[in-house]
């Protein structure tokens, strides 16, 4: 039965508002045609209402374990396409996120014991709370749930032994830096980079898992702050502040590091300073640029979110204070954006009401969606990432692959992958009489269907002259992976870069461990192609030989005026201990088929003998065999293989249905294997008359 991929996208923008009245009390009594919603200043029509009011449930009875009844992790760890087991109408979704990974032991005990502190004595019958933390790894310590005592217990099991030590490293120079008794002070500029986007990578993914729930979120971020190197990190943030606004998620940043001092030599658990920086002024000075430098982040992520930022108050109660007041009662205006470029500008909202004495709390803005044409490197390669991910293939470009595998060891094989996209799926530009085409490939192979064993990831540019109608033909990529004996899972994913469109294709290989059968034999190639790889690295590629590789035709569709090539390769042939001289007229397997019949004569002692012939049957009717083929001696001493590269013009056979039968015979240890493949010889092609100027 064949699978289909139906694909929806929403285009629906939240917008979260929040008013006041001149004393500063909620007002919750607006309709939708109070509001009037504008983006980059142009009027948007709003297609969707609704009003949360959390204070409905202030003097609600204690509720149960979880709003659902069910076991805990009904939001955050239910699968990317499960829909939460969580009724989260009119209650005040907060998450509590970690960053342990930064923090010194007295920072995590004060961030710990101000989230205990506010579920004891202030969480509310509304509020639903759950618990992340980052120290080597995520993790989701508890879902959301309105039970104190797991949130307690859950908060009490962290420790000051949490940080895991990922803070920024050193940039290269000693000046103003700690004397450690060392001459070299190494460059961490690509660390802390890494690190940087560890955080806010962390970050989205949370993003990804709130979306499912429509009411808006409130993530209280506990963290010492988020250290850009340069314009590196810049893609992580913004992609983090677009998977927020998309999730409906506002982010309350806190810096836990608190009201901080910064004496000229340092504080007094640091070593004294090298240089002159801390006589000068600059120590101080380049305290302050650090500190706000990695408070700078924070407060992006909170204002582009519509959540605060709370800096330089060593009270962490003020910020689950701010989480309620916000969240208490607010209103959800939904609209689509009447701007359909997708260019990822940043495109600025603005909300109105037709009552002057009010004023809106809104988020200032957000970020569109963009298309293929407007991603840049990294999201293109994130895109073929999260494809390669993705449970549900795309099939915009149809994609085929096929694969043989031929052995280099006992416990090694080198798998051939021969991947055909049709030409007339490759959107080609025409420049210069030759046409022009990227595609960008990726794959991967899954032992035991879970952990990645081989990985593969390419670009390769098509450059061919026009007369050549590549666009009538296939575009064919040859490729391979060296693996061990076993059960794999293969998925290549292709992108043509004109258009975005993508393909894939999954298939099950099983590589045979070859020291358990009794001939010993690779699979069987077929072709009709050979070409030259004078400008490639031939590597460990059996198909290549003396500067030609044999290109796998997968298909097994020829033409009566094509040669039909087949290879494949037998190891560990038995020796004979007859002393008998050899035959005169004995061939070597890596000749082609046409070949004299094999001879009677016994092979000389150690030698091997093995015999190949080629049959096509229709039905129980044997239609030809080629000319029997020996071999005496081992092609590939260093793989202990005979080669066999068959040759068979076509003309002779009629066109249609076939079955290829190979037979291979050890004659000394009496083992065969005939195996068979299908095989078309099509039509030949009506040649039209040409006219004249052609």
């Amino acid at each position: 039965m064949n699978q289909a991929r139906i694909e929806v996208t929403t285009e629906l923008v939240l917008v979260n508002v929040v008013a006041h009245d001149k004393k500063g009390n909620l007002v919750r009594d607006l309709k939708k045609g109070d509001f009037t919603l504008f983006e980059d200043g142009k009027k948007q029509e709003i297609s969707s209402f609704d009003f949360e009011n959390v204070d409905e449930l202030q003097t609600a009875g204690a509720a149960e374990a979880t709003v659902s009844g069910a076991a805990a992790g009904a939001v955050l760890r239910s699968g990317k396409q499960a829909a939460p087991l969580l009724d989260a109408r009119d209650r005040r979704l907060m998450l509590l996120f970690f960053d342990f990974s930064a923090m010194d032991p007295e920072q995590i005990d004060r961030s710990v014991d101000a989230a205990k502190k506010f579920v004891g004595t202030k969480m509310q019958p509304a509020d639903l709370m759950a618990l992340v933390s980052l120290a080597t790894n995520m993790h989701v310590d508890l879902d959301f749930t309105d039970d104190k005592s797991k949130l307690l217990a859950a908060l009490t099991a962290y420790n000051s032994g949490q940080g895991q030590g990922f803070e920024n490293g050193s940039t290269g120079s000693t000046e103003g830096a700690a004397e450690t008794s060392g001459a070299f002070s190494a460059d961490d500029t690509d660390f802390n980079t890494f690190s940087a986007d560890r955080k806010l990578l962390a970050l989205q993914s949370l993003m990804q898992a709130l979306s499912k729930l429509p009411q808006k979120k409130s993530l209280v971020y506990f963290s010492n702050g988020i250290s850009q190197s340069g314009a590196d990190n810049q893609s992580a943030l913004r992609a983090t502040t677009a998977a927020a606004v998309k999730a409906n998620v506002s982010i309350y940043s806190l810096d836990v590091r608190g009201l901080q001092a910064f004496p000229p030599g340092g504080e007094a658990q640091s070593a004294s300073l090298h240089g002159q920086s801390a006589y000068s002024g600059a120590a101080v000075l380049n305290d302050l640029n650090g500190n706000a430098a990695s408070q700078e982040t924070l407060s992006t992520l909170s204002s582009d979110t519509g959540g605060k930022a709370f800096f330089d108050s060593n009270d962490f109660g003020s910020v689950f204070s701010r989480v309620q007041k916000d969240s208490s009662a607010y209103y959800v205006l939904g609209f689509t954006s009447n701007n359909p470029l997708k260019d990822g500008k940043f495109r600025r909202l603005k909300v109105q009401v037709n009552r002057a004495d009010l004023k809106l709390d809104f988020r200032a803005g957000y970020y569109a969606g963009r298309d293929f044409e407007h991603l840049n490197r990294a999201d293109r390669e994130q895109q073929l990432e999260d494809e390669l991910d993705a449970q549900l293939p795309r099939v915009d470009v149809p994609l085929y692959a096929g694969a043989a595998y031929f052995r280099q060891d006992d416990s090694h094989y080198y798998l051939a992958v021969s991947l055909v996209i049709p030409g007339s799926q490759i959107p080609f530009v025409t420049e210069k009489e030759k046409d022009n085409a990227t595609i960008d490939i990726i794959g991967e192979a899954l032992g035991g269907g879970k952990f990645r064993v081989g990985q593969l990831r390419d670009t390769v540019k098509l450059a061919v002259e026009t007369a050549r109608q590549v666009r009538r033909k296939n575009v064919q990529y040859n490729t391979g992976l060296v693996l061990a004996p076993g059960s794999y899972h293969l998925k290549f994913v292709i992108r043509e870069n004109q258009t975005g469109r993508m393909g894939s294709f999954e298939t099950d290989v099983q590589i045979p461990d070859l020291r358990k059968t009794p001939l010993k034999m690779s699979s069987v190639v077929l072709s009709n192609l050979r070409a030259p790889v004078t400008g490639k690295k031939n590597g460990a590629n059996p198909l290549v030989r003396d500067q030609m590789e044999l290109v796998p035709n997968i298909t097994h569709v020829f033409a009566p005026d094509q040669h039909l090539y087949l290879q494949y390769e037998v190891y560990d042939a038995a020796k004979s201990k007859n002393p008998a001289p050899t035959a005169a007229n004995d061939h070597n397997g890596s000749q082609n088929g046409t070949g004299k019949d094999a001879p009677a004569a016994k092979p000389p002692k150690d030698s091997i003998r093995v015999f190949t012939s080629i049959e096509f049957l229709q039905g129980a009717t044997k239609i030809y065999e080629s000319k029997p083929v020996v071999a005496n001696e081992v092609t590939a001493p260093d793989r202990k293989a005979v080669i066999f590269q068959m040759d068979l013009p076509l003309q002779a056979l009629k066109p249609g249905l076939y079955l290829c039968q190979v037979n291979v015979i050890d004659d000394v240890a009496g083992s065969f294997s005939f195996p068979r493949f299908p095989l078309l010889i099509r039509e030949t092609a009506p040649v039209a008359p040409s006219r004249a100027g052609d």
